[in-house]
């Protein structure tokens, strides 16, 4: 098994249902992965460790994912050089997750944390495979095949619609 080139951390347990989407489509797309929780809050020095090591563990981009006041991912970005990408996670002490989205996207200058859409883990993870990606041809073949799978099932349902018309195509669609 290759070494972990992404980390994907979060703040309890309960984010997983959340960041198991970065885990997927990394490992979807060939990214070899670490998971674990790291809470700002709960595990300070756990917290600190982890990012601090990170890089002399090969690790190339760091994913937090955290919820309510979302600390883990800018407190991170403030112990490593690595690029981190925050998820901002509706968890159920949430404000409508607005207060996980500010806090992560709201950064002080020198502290960037690329930011993705509330509980966007998905998002997330393709976004470390571009960055990755960009060094690596192997992994960057892996996206170019998923995004142009993207492209086929668009033009599949713009068949769909255009040859069955569209009363028979109305999945999702609310009256």
């Amino acid at each position: 098994m290759s070494k972990p080139q992404v980390g994907i951390i979060m703040g309890s347990q309960s984010d997983l249902s959340v960041m198991a989407e970065a885990a997927d489509i990394l490992e979807e797309l060939g990214v070899a992965i670490e998971v674990t929780v790291v809470s700002a809050h709960r595990t300070p020095y756990r917290m600190v460790e982890y990012a601090e090591s990170a890089a002399g563990r090969d690790i190339k981009v760091i994913i937090a994912g955290a919820g309510g006041a979302a600390h883990l991912p800018g407190m991170v970005a403030s112990l490593t050089t690595l690029p981190v990408i925050g998820v901002p996670v509706k968890s159920r002490n949430s404000i409508d997750g607005w207060d996980s989205i500010l806090s992560i996207l709201q950064m002080p200058g020198g502290i960037p944390v690329a930011t993705v859409a509330l509980d966007g883990a998905k998002n997330a993870g393709i976004l470390a495979a571009e960055m990755i990606g960009a060094f690596d041809k192997a992994i960057s073949k892996n996206l170019q095949e998923y995004k142009d799978s993207l492209k086929e099932k668009v033009l599949d349902s713009a068949k769909s619609i255009e040859e069955n018309g569209w009363k028979g195509n109305k999945i999702g669609f609310k009256k």
